[in-house]
Formats: structure tokens, sequence, C-alpha cells
């Protein structure tokens, strides 16, 4: 059954927050200030930082191992022999970004997209001018949340979803509302019927987006069908008959599949190219410290997005962005990525081996098994909560190991909050650690369940 459409009193994470006293630190901060506190990360890294023996399956971090050092090292080389090159680097650069590195990443989209087999029209109609680079996906979400949105606007969003832009929609005010999801991502026909029951509520002209992580998604790594990509784009195309509505497609995890064929970006089948804002990172596919992300928007949205931007940073890192630029010119990238899948094949395969040993003989336990990503959804029995105020969390603890809670990975609305779910990570242990904390998690399952 769906919870009512309104607005929701902020998400209580473990106890609700305290007064603030007079003269105390939090005393005159702002409302924003206030909201991005009590975050589950800021929990999760508390417990991990207690416990630092713990076999952690939480954090979507890359695997250490895995850092790209000598193409980093040989990239930054290239920049800094050429003098004029590198103070170029070491000096501001523009809002929208450096421009090699613009070109490179939209080759790159189209590229995929058409090897994908997207219409051809959609994809090659897209301009560099249209591209601005970002400090990561996370700085162009921000960008466009602030851009798009006031407060008591609504974004639709896959339940569950990614639960840092579900922060950064409570930040500003912004009312997020799930819409039902199956092993095939976001369903059309659930979008359909959230978008109908808005509009009975009269509150269609407050919806100004949908967002979806169309690629082995976070939490859960289902990817939006191939045959579902279409239908949505033209659905919110036809819904937006009041205000506009967007779709922010963030594509961070596309370059990290491990199994099956590619599909095309959604951005491929907005034929006009005003409705699918595409974004994407180099954090999952290369090296998450260099901070690169980009956007790819409409048009009419370029300059807004940029103006806003210059009021933040007068563009991003410039070094960094010549860093990845000489990253993609040398070559580089190609082989590092080609490494980085063969390593999370490996440690996806031993997570889900694991769990057919261990968790399959459970009553009512199940999981997805993803072409890609860094992550498995697993679902528990109903009664079974694995939220932090429950017994599962401190028993699997005590057996050495964390994971992140599924309730934290759903809207405020819409659709109910499966309290029984757990994200699980195999980014940053080893196959062999893997193993062995899959093995804690179902001794803490069983214990709990007995």
């Amino acid at each position: 059954m769906l919870r009512p459409l309104q607005t929701p009193p902020p998400p209580q994470l473990e106890t609700p927050p305290m007064p603030v006293a007079a003269g105390s630190i939090a005393e005159g901060l702002s409302r924003r200030a206030l909201a991005a506190g009590g975050q589950p990360i800021g929990y999760l890294m508390h417990k991990a930082l207690a416990h630092p023996e713990l076999i952690s399956l939480a954090a979507g971090f890359v695997d250490q191992a895995s850092l790209p050092v000598d193409a980093a090292s040989l990239a930054l080389q290239t920049v800094f022999a050429d003098p004029r090159r590198a103070r170029t680097a070491l000096q501001y650069g523009t809002t929208p970004g450096h421009m090699p590195l613009r070109e490179a990443v939209l080759a790159q989209l189209v590229a995929d997209d058409l090897a994908a087999g997207a219409p051809t029209d959609a994809v090659r109609d897209i301009s560099v001018e249209q591209v601005v680079i970002s400090a990561g996906s996370n700085q162009m979400l921000h960008l466009l949340a602030d851009t798009l949105l006031d407060p008591g606007d609504i974004v639709l969003c896959a339940a569950p979803t990614y639960f840092v832009f579900l922060g950064i929609l409570q930040n500003l005010g912004v009312r997020s509302v799930g819409v039902a999801t199956d092993e095939g991502g976001l369903i059309p026909e659930a979008l359909e019927d959230a978008l109908r029951r808005l509009d009975k509520a009269g509150d269609l002209p407050r919806v100004k987006a949908l967002y979806v992580v169309s690629y082995f998604d976070n939490p859960a790594s289902t990817t939006t069908a191939g045959d579902r990509r279409g239908p949505i784009v033209e659905l919110v195309k036809r819904w937006s008959r009041r205000t506009k509505i967007r779709i922010l497609e963030d594509a961070a995890y596309r370059a990290l599949r491990y199994a099956g064929p590619d599909l095309p970006s959604l951005r491929a089948f907005d034929c006009e190219g005003d409705t699918v804002i595409h974004t994407q990172t180099f954090s999952k596919s290369f090296a998450p410290g260099i901070r690169v992300g980009w956007g790819i928007l409409p048009r009419e949205l370029v300059e807004p997005v940029c103006d806003q931007k210059g009021n933040i940073d007068f563009g991003s890192a410039n070094l960094n962005q010549q860093l990845m630029a000489a990253v993609l010119e040398e070559g580089l990238f190609v082989p590092h990525g080609d490494k980085l899948r063969e390593m999370y094949r490996q440690k996806q395969a031993a997570m889900l081996s694991a769990a057919d040993e261990f968790l399959a003989p459970l009553a009512g336990v199940r999981w997805m098994r993803p072409d890609g990503g860094l992550y498995v959804w697993l679902q528990l029995p109903e009664e079974l909560p694995a939220g932090p105020s429950g017994p599962l969390f401190d028993a699997a603890v005590e057996q050495g190991v964390l994971y992140v809670p599924g309730e934290y990975f759903y809207p405020s609305e819409g659709e109910p909050v499966a309290r029984n779910t757990i994200r699980l990570s195999f980014g940053m242990q080893s196959p062999e650690r893997i193993r062995l904390g899959i093995e804690g998690l179902a001794r803490a399952i069983n214990s709990v369940m007995a």
C-alpha cells in the first residue's frame, strides 16, 4: 500500500534531534545546515571507525589496489612536460570546463550510444557547448537541483535510490516521491500511476524532475531495461503539460559492466534534447580522488547551471581536468577500465558464490544477481528489520560485519520503505574477506531468526 503523497517530517535515523540550547555550536545555523545533519553515512562511518576490525560490506568505495597510480603519474608527466600547458593547468579554467576534456567525454558518449544501437540523430545532434565539467557527478546533481528546484517542488525517484541525492533534495526542502521498481529498474506503469495521483491531488505543477540511476544503480545494481528506456522518456514528455519535467539520468556506473550487452543511454531517446540531463563521473571508472564528473544538458540549461557554478567555484579544478584529458589522450583510460572490470567481476562472483553457500539455506532470504556495478541488494523476511535500531544490525557487528540498511535508500513519500533490505558492497574487500563477511552475516541472520 502506498503512503500518502504529502510533505513528510524529516527522517529520524536514530533518535530525534535534541533542542538547540542558546550558545551551543548549532545556534544560528541555517535550516539547510540543520537538515543536512544526521545523514546515514556519518553513522556508518562512526561504526566503522569504532570497530576497525570489521569487514565492511558497507562503503561504496573503489578498491584501494585498483587506483591507477602509474596511469595518473604518466598523465601528470604529460601535462608538466610542456611548461605552457603546465602553467595553463595551474591557472583558473573556465566555468564549463577544459574544452579538450569536454570534447572527449562527448565523443565517448556518442561512440558508446551508437555502439549500443542508439537512434543516430538524437546522439549526433549534441553539441560540446552542452557539456559542463563538475567536481564529480555529485556536484553536478547538486547544481541541477539548485537550478531547477524550489522548496516544496517534487522529484520522482526510483524506490530504492541513491541516498546522497535524497539528502540533497531534503536539504533543499524538495519532496522526494518513490516509484516502484523491479529487476528491470523503474517500472513505467508505476511512474504513470504516480504522476496520475499527483495530478489528481493538484500537485502535478510541482513535479519538476525524475531521477534515475540508469545503469547498475546504487543501491540495488538494477539497470533500466532496454525496452523501458524510450517509453520512460516519452511518458515524461507527455506529462510535461503543466510544467517542464526533466529526467536526471545518473550514469555513474555505466563503465562497470561485467556481463551482457551495453544499452543506449536515456539521453539517446530524447530526440528533441530538451528533457534528459545526462551525468557521469570518472570516480568509479578511474579514480574518485580526482573528482571529475560532467553533465550533458539541454541547451537552455547551460547558462543557468554555469551561472550557479560560477558563484561556487569559477570552474572545477583545472589541474584535475587537464590530468583526465591527458589520461584519455595517452590511451591510458581503456586499459585501466579493462583491469578494473576484471577485478570487480571476481569480487562480485565471490559475493554471489558466498551468498549461494551461506544465505541460500536461510528461509525468506533472497538477492538479485546484477550484470555490473558494486552492489548486491539483499531482501530478508518481512518480519526481520535490518535497520540500525533492530537486532540484526548489532548482531552483524558482533559477527564482524558492517552493511548499509536498505531503509536509507527510500524516498520520503510514495512507495513504502522496505525495512527488511540490505545493501552489500564488494568494492573494497578481497574475495576472501567478502566470503568471510557473507558467512558472518549469515550467522547473524540465523541467530536473530532463531
